[in-house]
């Protein structure tokens, strides 16, 4: 039988399964369903879901030990970049029926992959919408508990901005994936992490922490923050 010990996080999980190795996981909230790859096991009638740091810089933040985590029961989060819904689902498990995901994607063929997931939870609300016009879908998203970006543009930073300016609450939290050569291939890029980081700072933006997610992600950092003003 597998072994389940509760994460220091909400609603996470280690998973020890019979092959000896600890995984992360989250409770499934259509049991029986996989969304990607992932693996289900069931453990005193609840199913879980390895939750893959490999695919999600979510996943791979927490597995090096991520200290501030927004993603609770009934928070409201702007997903930017959902692609297919890897992530977005994990997150749905942990916000329950009272949360909602409004998962932005710009390409078409992942959104519709995204909307097959959707169809079957119904706290994720799939938008069709480019990142750097957050007008776009002003009509649906209202404001959020945390803003969650993950888009590979040279204007990360400034989509970042943009959409925390118009939607999150005061006091509320971003979740920021860097991805250095997006930005500029030429940088060292803890020069440009550096760059981004004085960039929000700028801002009026409260940098909490920031995490190398080596070696899940290469040239990726995860910064976490809070708007406070």
């Amino acid at each position: 039988m597998p072994e389940v010990h509760k994460h220091t996080h909400p609603n996470l999980f280690w998973l020890k399964t019979k092959d000896g190795s600890t995984r992360l996981a989250t409770i499934n909230a259509e049991p029986g369903k996989k969304v990607y790859t992932e693996r289900l096991v069931s453990k005193d009638g609840i199913e879980y879901r390895t939750f893959d740091p490999h695919k999600s810089k979510l996943g791979s933040a927490i597995m090096k030990e991520l200290q501030n985590f927004p993603f609770i029961e009934g928070s409201k989060i702007l997903y930017l970049g959902a692609a297919s819904g890897t992530t977005v689902s994990h997150i749905s498990d942990m916000i329950g029926a009272d949360g909602s995901i409004f998962a932005v994607e710009f390409s078409a063929r992942s959104l519709r992959d995204l909307v097959v997931v959707a169809e079957r939870r119904q706290n994720i609300i799939p938008i069709l919408a480019d990142a750097r016009f957050p007008e776009e879908y002003s009509f649906t998203v209202p404001l959020v508990d945390v803003v969650y970006e993950d888009v590979a543009q040279p204007r990360q930073a400034e989509i970042l901005k943009d959409n925390v300016q118009t939607y999150l609450k005061k006091d509320g939290y971003f979740f920021f994936a860097v991805k250095a050569r997006s930005i500029d291939v030429t940088k060292d890029p803890k020069v440009i992490y550096d760059e981004v980081i004085k960039d929000l700072e700028s801002a009026g933006l409260t940098i909490l922490e920031k995490i190398d997610i080596e070696p899940y992600e290469k040239d990726h950092i995860v910064i976490v923050g809070q708007k406070k003003v």
